[in-house]
């Protein structure tokens, strides 16, 4: 399902949104555009491929079209809205959760507004969480902090228990703010919730910090990660200019997809190599890293700058054991320690001198608040949620297409992961910013320049 296939054949796929049931209530909203449910946003800008469609009678691939609808479902006197946090932390969760209850309680003039503590677990009455009480007062300044005020945990629960504590606490509409495991399993709420026939909305705002979620252009705390990972990277690149033959090696966050590592090297323009998951590299040999490095020293150039994504390189460690975390996502292997000591090991065998930094600013930069327009897009994924919810939409995603807000089913969503083309414009803006292909390719052996 990913993009391409259903650009390429959009009549077999069905992008349309789940709803609880009919609006029939008039929105409370006033001064504001409204959006039909008929408005959509294309999956694709080229004209070529358009026209293509057009002349063979097929329809145009495209999403619902996010915004505040004229009639809604949900009445806000009688509504209970519930907002849980899941997986590791992101910067924007707090502003998320700030957004979704100013525009609950100011646009819609909902009253009954719930934090649900530590994920999915404060869904199960087992480990003895209560809802806590959110209104503008609790929340008025909780984007100042990184984390999440609601505390957020990994794996699931068992879906019937948690649709049993929904129903008992009479709430009709969920926020569930995670990556692709979080929204596997509101995805499962909402399948349940539809099997009982019960008038409860599910609505997902993707966070992945990798950026990485399928027909979803951008996720929030993505541009506050590159922010504080290209200040780490400055930084690599001061120590490793300080030092003869020195080497700032940096391991960002990118489990399978490199895009903060690729945006990182682009933003600062002294990355030197730059390795993601997505483009396979070797370590030893002509052609691999180890011998690209040394035709880089070769050539006179006294440092170096080197930024891997954690998935990078995993093939290195296939004897290891499989580990997962709580949600059921594959563990990597550390590959920034991995290059630190074969790098290391390596000079000394040649007999070269090489000075070594190693950063991984992980924890760091998944903590912080979030910055500058990331913060304004929590506000309007939240904004949009909400819109969402009181329409009575259910089983989807709020993203981000072409610079447009969208649904999008969490099927499609998490049916694969968004990756970077190592032949699209991205990898190749890359390469030319840090010039690694001649390194590796030994273009420049030999010669004192």
């Amino acid at each position: 399902m990913k993009k391409e296939d259903i650009i390429q054949n959009p009549q077999d796929y069905d992008l349309s949104i789940e709803t609880v049931g009919m609006g029939t209530l008039r929105s409370p909203m006033s001064g504001v555009r409204f959006v039909s449910d008929e408005q959509r946003v294309c999956l694709t800008t080229d004209m070529q491929t358009l026209e293509q469609l057009s002349s063979n009678h097929l329809p145009v691939p495209s999403l619902e079209a996010a915004g505040p609808r004229e009639t809604i479902y949900h009445d806000p006197s009688w509504t209970r809205a519930a907002i849980v946090t899941c997986g590791g932390l992101c910067p924007g969760l707090n502003n998320v959760i700030k957004s979704l209850v100013q525009v609950l309680w100011f646009d819609y003039g909902v009253r009954n507004i719930f934090g649900i503590p530590y994920g999915y677990r404060g869904l199960n009455p087992d480990y003895g969480y209560s809802p806590v009480v959110l209104t503008p007062e609790v929340v008025d300044a909780i984007q100042e902090d990184g984390g999440t005020i609601l505390g957020s945990s990994r794996g699931n629960q068992d879906t019937k228990v948690m649709v049993d504590t929904l129903m008992r606490l009479n709430i009709n509409m969920l926020f569930c703010i995670g990556g692709d495991g979080t929204l596997r399993g509101a995805k499962d709420i909402a399948a349940e919730i539809k099997r009982r026939r019960q008038p409860i909305s599910v609505i997902g705002i993707p966070k992945t910090i990798d950026n990485d979620l399928n027909l979803v252009d951008r996720t929030f705390g993505f541009e506050t990660a590159v922010l504080s990972a290209t200040d780490v990277i400055t930084s690599a690149h001061t120590e490793a200019n300080g030092a003869f033959n020195g080497l700032g090696l940096v391991k960002l966050m990118g489990r399978d997809s490199g895009f903060i590592a690729a945006y990182a090297a682009l933003a600062t323009t002294v990355v030197n190599f730059c390795l993601v998951p997505e483009v396979p590299f070797q370590l030893e040999g002509e052609g691999g890293l180890l011998q690209a490095l040394e035709n880089r020293y070769d050539i006179g150039k006294k440092h170096a700058v080197l930024v891997v994504a954690e998935g990078a390189g995993q093939y290195f460690f296939e004897n290891q054991p499989e580990r997962r975390d709580a949600s059921g996502n594959l563990l990597k292997n550390d590959i920034g320690e991995f290059l630190y000591e074969k790098i290391k090991a390596h000079f000394a065998k040649v007999g070269k001198e090489i000075n070594i930094k190693y950063f991984d600013p992980s924890y760091m930069v998944r903590s912080i608040p979030a910055k500058g327009t990331d913060a304004i897009f929590c506000y309007q994924l939240a904004e949009n949620a909400v819109h969402a919810a009181m329409a009575g939409k259910t089983n989807m995603v709020v993203g981000s297409m072409n610079g447009a807000f969208t649904h999008v089913p969490i099927e499609f969503a998490v049916s694969e992961r968004r990756k970077i083309d190592p032949s699209g414009v991205l990898w190749h803006a890359v390469l030319g910013a840090t010039r690694q292909q001649d390194y590796f390719s030994g273009k420049y052996k030999g010669k004192n320049k």
